[in-house]
């Protein structure tokens, strides 16, 4: 994946020498801007910026600031260049949110690993879903592997929405994701209350999540979220649907069909020692049990209980 780094600069010499040290890098694309040009920059929301402070007139301060305040660019990492050294100066930079203050003259191999570091940390983020903030499938698949090699007994929640798509369909998907960021919320608060500690709630990505617990009898904790959601989803939809318990939606054909309105499933597996040799075994029976949850009319739930066979 492209790297696009953007340095905040009136001269031309820490570009090339940027350039020089990623020269075997290319999927590092160093481009230079002057302050003037600093909105053009936060539209193309680069993957880090570096402002040599010395080749600027602005107060780094507040450029740094304005970069935070722009909402697509709020987590976008910053370098500070300087050959200012007084510690207060450094503080001031920092407290602005910058992730790092290099000082010049600059040591290359360190400046070459920070930019290196800051963008693998980068990718590491991305595995994050930015819409809720949960872990997302590598952090879920090394959760359950790490379960499974010690041996543990516990439960798997796969929880996602029924007739979400055809919300989208009518509402947007703006509004879709103030939905999944409500299921989460639901999730959060029901796993969280529990008095087990060690709960681990992923985003699989659009409606689907998982939670895993060593809570064998989770049974409550998918009842207390199922009341939680069924009260709180009504405020997603306009009266009249409301009213109806059904939203209309055009097909292919523009023939319009009517649906329920959203509701969630939840299917359980417990995982019992020895049962599951690795995480594809229990996606298959997460499959089934799932189906059948779904196959209930509105908010339901099933727990998959079966043993080990012999």
């Amino acid at each position: 994946m492209s790297q696009e780094i953007y340095i905040i600069d009136e001269n031309t010499e820490l570009k090339s020498k940027l350039a020089e040290l990623f020269k075997k890098e290319s999927d590092y694309k160093f481009k230079k801007a002057k302050t003037k040009d600093i909105e053009t920059v936060l539209k193309n929301i680069p993957s880090l910026i570096i402002i040599n402070e010395d080749g600027i007139k602005e107060d780094t301060v507040k450029l740094c600031s304005k970069i935070r305040q722009n909402e697509d660019n709020s987590i976008t990492p910053i370098i500070v260049i300087s050959s200012v050294k007084e510690r207060k100066h450094r503080v001031e930079i920092l407290q602005a949110c910058v992730e790092h203050y290099i000082k010049i003259p600059i040591d290359e191999e360190y400046l070459y690993y920070t930019i290196k570091n800051i963008i693998r940390l980068l990718d590491t983020n991305r595995r994050v879903s930015p819409l809720t903030g949960l872990p997302g499938n590598v952090q879920i698949q090394a959760e359950m592997k790490k379960r499974l090699l010690n041996k543990e007994e516990f439960a798997i929640l796969y929880v996602d929405l029924d007739n979400f798509k055809a919300y989208n369909d009518i509402y947007g998907f703006l509004k879709g994701d103030e939905i999944i960021k409500f299921t989460s919320r639901c999730i959060l608060k029901h796993l969280n209350d529990s008095e087990t500690e060690d709960n681990f709630i992923g985003h699989i990505g659009g409606d689907d999540f998982v939670a895993i617990t060593s809570n064998l009898e989770c049974e409550g904790v998918c009842q207390d979220i199922i009341l939680e959601f069924d009260k709180g989803v009504y405020k997603y939809f306009n009266p009249e649907d409301t009213q109806r318990g059904y939203i209309e939606v055009p097909n292919r054909k523009c023939v319009i069909e009517q649906f329920p309105l959203t509701s969630i499933s939840i299917g359980v597996v417990i995982i019992d020692r020895g049962r599951f040799k690795n995480v594809l075994e229990i996606g298959e029976v997460a499959a089934q049990v799932k189906h059948v949850a779904k196959t209930t009319p509105g908010s339901a739930y099933a727990i998959d209980r079966r043993k080990k066979y012999n």
